[in-house]
């Protein structure tokens, strides 16, 4: 996969239906372990609410997970974690809370209300889209540096470092897809005579 959608930050969002009161968290996660501890500090936080209603998906390995927390089952779970997979999400946790307002919902009720709990949460903490990138280096003189300036930016290259010694060398990322063009027109703007070695890979956020 050289591209998947997860959440930026941590987000939080609530609203009241029937007197009951919802509050929806979303976080980035990385592993199961952080999506349960993350469940784990909104269930300490929230210990006197009725449900702290969870789900998680992470990508490496795939896996995901939910809770009712003593909802009617389908109800809450269920409902959260489609809001993850409707948005093609991943490496996200989202936590529903629930303080019971003394009016029954039914279970159409609930499932609405969980969907929007998670769908608020996820507005809050907004959706990004993580790209393979590879990470590369070129060494120049100081005459061909302002030209390297103006081609890494052209192929969505982002400059990490830039070491200035005898010769000049920046280290950069671009989307991995974009690596050939990169090549390419390095080597027809040098005439052949400036290279880049790749050092490395990894993912990074770039604009939807």
């Amino acid at each position: 996969m050289d591209r998947y959608l997860t959440l930026e930050k941590y987000g939080c969002d609530e609203f009241v239906v029937n007197k009951s009161r919802f509050i929806g968290y979303a976080k980035p996660v990385t592993t199961a372990e952080e999506a349960v501890e993350f469940v784990n500090e909104i269930k300490s936080r929230h210990a006197d609410a009725t449900h702290n209603v969870y789900a998680y998906a992470v990508r490496s390995p795939e896996y995901s997970r939910y809770s009712d927390d003593g909802e009617p089952q389908g109800t809450a779970g269920i409902p959260t974690l489609d809001v993850i997979k409707k948005s093609s999400l991943t490496d996200c946790c989202i936590v529903v809370t629930r303080y019971f307002g003394g009016v029954l919902l039914g279970a159409g009720g609930l499932v609405r209300a969980y969907s929007h709990g998670a769908k608020i949460a996820v507005d809050a903490a907004k959706i990004i889209c993580m790209s393979e990138c590879s990470v590369l280096e070129v060494m120049c003189d100081y005459s061909f540096y302002s030209r390297l300036l103006i081609l890494i930016p052209t192929v969505g290259g982002i400059i990490e470092n830039t070491d200035f010694a005898e010769n000049i060398t920046v280290t950069f990322r671009l989307p991995a897809e974009n690596e050939p063009r990169f090549s390419e027109e390095l080597t027809q703007l040098s005439f052949g005579r400036v290279f880049y070695k790749k050092i490395g890979q990894k993912y990074d956020a770039i604009d939807l």
